[in-house]
């Protein structure tokens, strides 16, 4: 039998002439998602992880693996307890892990294990030897289908710039990239359906490429994997027009950038959204002044969790996203020195947490 957690939820719905309060209970889910920040072991893969073994720059010894463990699993088993205390996240996405077994390791910490932990991992063919991976509590989620999805980026990216109307046109199109230059290997998109507690929900973990060589430089390979999680959305949509998708990441891009705003279409305000449409909680978040990471003082927020229009709707009866946060106790901040209020990271002298913080949302039904 199952265990649902229920929380009581106090609504106050506003009209032009009365303002009323109801007491209600509701089950809860947490979905988080988290950048590992270089959850690496210290067994040296065919990968790039030269860096993060005994012998390597990091010093990456058995002691800091299993503390960096630790931390982390500090960190995933609270996140959203605020408001569903009994239980830590339901879905779980990351990323920055090298390998399946980095991950098995972390479901088996203690503060991990009492939640059983299913895994969802590829390999990807980044170069860094870095993946995307999903965890879900088996008793609350059943997986029925699971893809990791190549993001086809090359050099000179930027310079195709054509309209496709056909299948015809898109292989035409994806010719022309290739002869202009190679693959940049990248993080593949990972596709997870399945049911929450007999609903069936789709996420997309992303782990979007990254700002190296300069923000206006990549962005057109961020732009794409915004426009790769749009065609995603849309294809499942053919399937099921009321499908509940959620799409979750790093994306080393902010909520109001092109990749967000354009390629995906995601909307700041839920009466903004339209069928087929997508809302991210976390814009107007970033424009309260809230961040997940920090850069030369400057706070934003790259990692985000954006729902699909059937999860907005306000008929409870079947789960919808109630609200969403950013996970940042004050156990994972930096308190002195030059970086003073960010997130508490790796540093040669600390085992941290991540050079980001966490953020959720939840979901919520009506009990019966």
């Amino acid at each position: 039998m199952k265990i649902k957690t229920l929380i009581p939820v106090l609504f106050v719905f506003f009209t032009t002439v009365t303002v009323f309060s109801q007491q209600k209970k509701f089950q809860v889910h947490t979905v988080a998602f988290y950048n590992f920040e270089n959850l690496f072991d210290t067994i040296n893969n065919p990968n790039i992880d030269e860096e993060w073994l005994p012998t390597g720059a990091q010093n990456w010894t058995s002691k800091k693996y299993h503390k960096k463990l630790e931390n982390l699993s500090r960190v995933l088993s609270e996140i959203g307890t605020g408001e569903n205390p009994n239980n830590a996240p339901t879905l779980i996405g990351g990323c920055e892990i090298e390998n399946r077994g980095v991950l098995e390791d972390l479901v088996k910490q203690p503060k991990m294990a009492p939640y059983d932990y299913g895994i969802v991992h590829f390999d990807s063919p980044d170069k860094r030897g870095i993946d995307v991976a999903f965890l879900y509590q088996k008793k609350h989620f059943t997986p029925t289908s699971y893809v990791n999805i190549p993001l086809l980026i090359y050099d000179n990216f930027s310079k195709v710039k054509a309209e496709k109307e056909t299948d015809e046109d898109k292989a035409d199109m994806d010719k022309a990239e290739v002869a202009k230059g190679e693959r940049r290997y990248t993080r593949d998109i990972l596709l997870v359906t399945g049911f929450l507690d007999g609903e069936e929900v789709n996420i997309m973990v992303n782990h979007w490429p990254s700002r190296s060589g300069g923000e206006k430089k990549s962005s057109p390979f961020r732009e794409a994997a915004g426009k790769l999680n749009r065609k995603i959305m849309d294809s499942i949509y053919k399937i099921n027009p009321n499908a509940k998708i959620m799409s979750m990441g790093d994306l080393n891009d902010a909520t109001y950038n092109k990749s967000v705003k354009e390629g995906i279409g995601a909307k700041r305000k839920k009466e903004e959204v339209k069928q087929f449409g997508i809302y991210n909680p976390f814009e107007e978040m970033f424009y309260k002044g809230q961040s997940t990471l920090f850069y030369r003082d400057s706070g934003d927020i790259f990692d985000q969790i954006m729902v699909s229009e059937p999860l907005i709707k306000t008929d409870y009866s079947s789960f919808r996203y109630w609200k969403a946060g950013i996970y940042n106790k004050q156990y994972m901040i930096t308190t002195v020195g030059q970086y003073k209020g960010y997130p508490l990271r790796h540093t040669a002298n600390e085992i941290g947490f991540s050079d980001h913080f966490p953020v959720y949302i939840y979901l919520i039904k009506e009990a019966k």
